[in-house]
């Protein structure tokens, strides 16, 4: 489509379609982005192995639609997006390597497609680049085949950055196919990250209603309807269920917030850090920094977003670096300044939205050169991304054999449960229940803490129907009401089960006093 647009984007100097967008995109381009997407599922099928378990969060979202267990307690900060993205298997089989195939498919085509929006604002060559880079991280790899919000939050990000950055510079015209499809994108974007994270979706798209508000401009009302509709169309659900389950959206967000601690000034940055070494979650954030070598990326990485943008200037498509940048340095604030723990998916948004500034500095660096200076600048960049690939992996080969192992920990002690006898329907309470009981097939109960939702009356009333078990570490103690009941010792874990239920008398049975 020749508009106004791949002038100002692309840098040509006079009217007319850019060079960005014709045959290359036609062949050379989308064969490189699906590529890219399929050397990334293959990458997950690979290394992230399908017979991996379920983390714990993953079985609070499975569990909400399963065919294997009953819903775990679903706090506040979390959203029904991803038990919805699963359900299409989880309603009808248990099988994770199933689940895990099925997911790393779908966030395959998600990478293609999310990639696809920015045709016409990158040449080819820097979007694949782009593509690979964000899928070659160790957490996007490690995050992708999992039932997790934040692959999806970052996918939603590039789609909605892509398309509103299309929408808002390409000829007004409402008979216009492409214009149409541009806005539904901006839509769908917003929609898939309020689906899965509404605050992660607002703290996003900050810069974009920023810029709707500060820039005047025919695309505006559409822009900002489209906007707009998609993060109530996407945060909907999880509104409604504030005012019917949580006391309103006030006391939704403020569960929420106690429950991770309590948002406010906390410099985070260092806990990230700490987390990059393979640490699936943070909390609490202590010990030694990983290596020189683990952490050098993450400090390069601002300086190579600084020189894709100087490349944008030059080359008259400020806009569409800046707005991608800004996105993913608001999406990345609150995870940096106002938590007191870290998770690494928690960065994935700004680390996609990052990834094209910088695809486009790596590019600038390998092709402005002059022939002398060429060589050494390609086998230089060549050399650090081999290097960075092999840390990367590295790092995830470490992490994916740790959580095995814990996940592997709890389907034994599931084994171990059924062996005791409790077997569906039951019930598990104490230490890590949420996962295990999970994996035994039981609900699960808690009665304090941020899953508290049980009494331990109705606990104990719930063991006169049926099996329940206490779970505490091996040199732990149980809850008060289970210390009476039978002790099992079972690795690092204390199984205390609840003396089984008083059969029901046989009809007709019964004395006369």
């Amino acid at each position: 489509m020749a508009n106004s647009s791949n002038v100002t984007l692309v840098g040509g100097r006079r009217p007319g379609p850019s060079s960005v967008v014709g045959t290359s995109w036609r062949g050379r381009g989308e064969l490189a982005l699906a590529a890219v997407a399929a050397a990334f599922t293959l990458a997950q099928l690979t290394l992230v192995r399908p017979g991996m378990g379920l983390g714990w969060d993953e079985t609070v979202y499975v569990s909400q639609i399963s065919a294997h267990a009953p819903p775990a307690f679903f706090s506040a900060p979390r959203a029904r997006g991803v038990s919805l993205l699963v359900a299409p298997i989880t309603s009808w089989s248990s099988s994770t390597p199933l689940l895990r195939v099925y997911l790393a498919l779908l966030s395959g085509l998600g990478l293609y497609l999310a990639l696809r929006v920015w045709r016409g604002l990158f040449p080819a060559r820097v979007l694949a680049l782009a593509g690979a880079l964000f899928a070659s991280l160790w957490v996007t790899v490690f995050y992708g085949p999992q039932a997790m919000p934040n692959y999806w939050v970052a996918i939603g990000a590039l789609i909605c950055v892509g398309c509103f950055l299309r929408a808002r510079t390409d000829r007004y015209d409402r008979t216009d196919r492409c214009d149409r499809a541009a806005l539904g994108g901006v839509g769908t974007g917003a929609a898939l990250m309020a689906w899965m994270r509404p605050t992660d979706a607002i703290w996003t798209v900050l810069p974009l209603l920023a810029l709707l508000v500060c820039v005047r401009g025919r695309r505006r009302p559409a822009l900002l309807t489209a906007l707009v509709a998609g993060l109530v169309a996407g945060a909907g659900e999880w509104v409604v269920e504030a005012y019917v389950s949580y006391s309103g959206l006030g006391q939704r967000l403020s569960d929420a917030s106690h429950i991770q601690g309590g948002l406010g000034w906390n410099i985070a940055v260092g806990d990230q850090l700490r987390s990059l070494g393979g640490r699936a979650l943070c909390r609490p954030c202590t010990g030694a920094m990983p290596g020189v070598a683990v952490m050098a990326w993450w400090f390069v990485l601002p300086l190579l977003a600084a020189l894709g943008l100087a490349v944008a200037v030059r080359a008259r498509r400020t806009a569409a670096t800046l707005v991608p940048l800004a996105c993913a340095t608001t999406a990345a604030v609150p995870y940096l300044f106002l938590i007191g723990y870290a998770a690494p998916r928690f960065l994935l948004p700004a680390y996609a939205l990052l990834a094209i500034p910088v695809a486009d500095a790596f590019v600038h660096l390998v092709t402005v050169p002059g022939r002398a200076w060429r060589p050494a600048a390609v086998a230089l960049v060549a050399l650090v991304l081999a290097g960075h690939l092999a840390v990367q992996y590295a790092v995830l080969e470490k992490a994916v054999d740790r959580t095995t192992a814990a996940h592997r920990g709890w389907a034994r002690t599931a084994g171990e449960l059924h062996r005791l006898g409790v077997r569906p329907p039951c019930l598990l309470t104490g230490s890590e229940a949420i996962p295990i009981a999970f994996y035994t097939g039981c609900s699960s109960a808690q009665t304090s803490g941020h899953n508290a939702n049980a009494t331990r009356a109705g606990i104990l009333r719930t063991a006169a129907r049926i099996p329940v078990a206490a779970l505490a570490p091996a040199n732990g103690s149980p809850p008060a009401y289970a210390r009476a009941w039978p002790s099992h010792r079972y690795g690092a874990v204390r199984i205390h089960v609840a003396p089984a239920p008083a059969p029901a008398p046989a009809a007709g049975e019964g004395g006369r006093g």
